[in-house]
């Protein structure tokens, strides 16, 4: 693919495609060339040169994001580039950047920031092996603890011990790599490689392994905390981590499946609802929050009244909301700042049609991305649904997975899409006329592969050439059956399976002791 790039930049790729003389060569090469050089090496995958300018490095920072993003040189974007061999080389560079003694420049490396780094579904590297973020994690916690083994088995430098380099980094612990990322962390204050997290991502991971590494990587410093897959944390847990813990910096928040169920409030439920909601309250710099899959029937204004800072992203998806919550969120002063919705799993047709017309309305000036799956909007509702969205002239993103529309409906709002100017991405459902009759929605896994694929396949192009007449192949349509994709679980898909078939087990294991007692 064609990209604009400066004499320099082609320079610095003649400079570093030949790894052998790039290396001996770069005693004698400015400082400031050094992130020219970066880039250009990490374009072409020469590991080893990427290790040695790591090695090496001469500057106070060094940013990956920056570092890889668009620049005047070169403005390819490859921070979503997540090449197994340029990260691998680049962090144990910036291993031996700290053992390495004769090296030509005065260490004055302060800061490496490793959460530019975006993990993508689909990777153009050569090499097409992929370091995820749970890989990256991994790594290097193994390289800090290899660090300190270094440093009291071999005779060190004095000033290596003066080292100290923050590592800002988007950490990712399950089960597997849990008692390595703990111990990593735990003796960070004897290693000049000093992890600092930033994001924190938690799935299949026992609730006090949880609780133990969360103070570990210093709380007052976390943006970002996501506790999804298998880790069974329900109210109280939550109440007492927000009282043990703060959180002052926390811009997202997403909580796992199932962690309120307002069927089985108490009193003292509701108190501890309240105080959570007010524990939030105290996050002011809170503006993302994900909580699909509670159940939050008319509770909704008790958990987020007291946040005092405008939610621009909130995924409230099949939390059984009511008209009174869907009514709190359409007047209040969340709505007129909302850049990312997701109201799946509700039947927003019968429902509230009229207070979902007030939602939009509010949200429509900043609101970029919708997500609409399996809410029951049939065919007599998409002129209703053109209403709704025609004054959201900035949405990037529209997904209606999972409703029950027919193909002539589709083709009817693919029309209107064509004006959306900023629209980018498309995912709609597999059509209902290409289901056998008499299929029932929401469709069960089941059934969600049992249609007439050579019937949506034509329905597909067709709506491909609604967009393509309309001048809009800009726009990327697509069915992604099971939902869109997600690096995370992508990355640790095994885990998480072997996670569930044993919690399967152990039902399985509850139900026939139980069932041995009763006989």
């Amino acid at each position: 693919r064609a990209t604009m790039k400066s004499l320099r930049f082609i320079s610095a790729e003649a400079f570093v495609s030949n790894a052998e003389f790039a290396r001996k060569s770069l005693r004698g090469v400015a400082h400031n060339l050094f992130p020219l050089l970066f880039k250009a090496s990490y374009l072409l995958e020469q590991g080893e040169v990427i290790h040695d300018l790591v090695e090496n490095w001469p500057l106070v920072d060094f940013n990956m994001g920056k570092l890889l993003g668009t620049t005047v040189d070169c403005q390819e974007d490859l921070s979503h580039r997540t090449c197994s061999v340029c990260l691998e080389s680049c962090l144990t560079g910036l291993r031996d950047y700290v053992l390495n003694h004769p090296s030509p420049y005065v260490k004055r490396l302060k800061v490496v920031d490793l959460t530019g780094i975006k993990d993508v579904e689909v990777q153009f590297c050569e090499c097409k092996k992929t370091m995820g973020r749970w890989a990256r994690t991994q790594l290097l916690s193994e390289l800090c603890l290899e660090l300190l083994v270094c440093l009291q088995q071999t005779q060190c430098n004095p000033s290596t011990f003066e080292i100290s380099i923050d590592v800002l980094i988007d950490l990712f612990v399950t089960e597997r790599n849990y008692e390595l990322v703990a111990q990593a962390l735990l003796k960070k204050c004897y290693c000049p490689l000093k992890i600092c997290c930033v994001a924190f991502r938690s799935d299949n991971l026992a609730l006090q392994k949880f609780f133990y590494i969360i103070k570990l990587t210093d709380p007052s410093l976390l943006r970002k905390l996501e506790i999804v897959h298998n880790v069974r944390l329900e109210m109280e847990h939550l109440e007492i981590l927000f009282n043990s813990m703060h959180f002052p910096l926390l811009m997202s928040l997403t909580l796992p499946a199932r962690t309120f169920n307002v069927r089985r409030f108490t009193a003292t439920d509701e108190r501890m609802l309240t105080n959570i909601g007010e524990k939030m309250g105290e996050m002011t710099q809170l503006t993302e929050l994900s909580i699909s899959f509670s159940i939050l029937t008319g509770r909704i204004q008790k958990l987020l009244s007291p946040l005092k800072t405008p939610l621009k992203m909130l995924d409230v998806s099949n939390c059984s909301l009511n008209h009174a919550d869907m009514a709190y969120l359409a007047n209040s002063f969340h709505a007129n700042h909302l850049e990312a919705l997701d109201l799946s799993g509700h039947n927003i047709p019968d429902l509230y049609p009229s207070i979902f017309f007030k939602l939009l309305s509010h949200s429509s000036s900043v609101l970029r991305s919708l997500t609409l799956e399996d809410c029951n909007i049939q065919d007599t509702h998409v002129n209703m649904l053109i209403l709704a969205l025609s004054p959201c002239q900035k949405l990037q993103e529209f997904k209606f997975l999972g409703n029950p529309l027919s193909s002539q409906a589709l083709k009817h709002l693919f029309t209107f899409l064509c004006e959306l100017p900023m629209l980018k991405n498309v995912e709609f459902p597999v059509p209902r006329d290409c289901y056998p009759i008499g299929i029932t929605y929401p469709i069960d896994d089941a059934s969600l592969c049992r249609f007439d694929h050579q019937k949506y396949e034509s329905v597909a192009e067709e709506l491909k050439l609604i967009l393509l007449q309309a001048n809009r192949e800009d726009v990327k349509a697509s069915t992604p059956l099971f939902g869109s994709y997600d690096a995370a679980v992508q990355e640790t898909n095994n885990e998480l399976g072997a996670y569930l078939i044993k919690s399967f087990k152990e039902t399985l294991e509850k139900f026939t002791t139980s069932l041995n007692k009763m006989s």
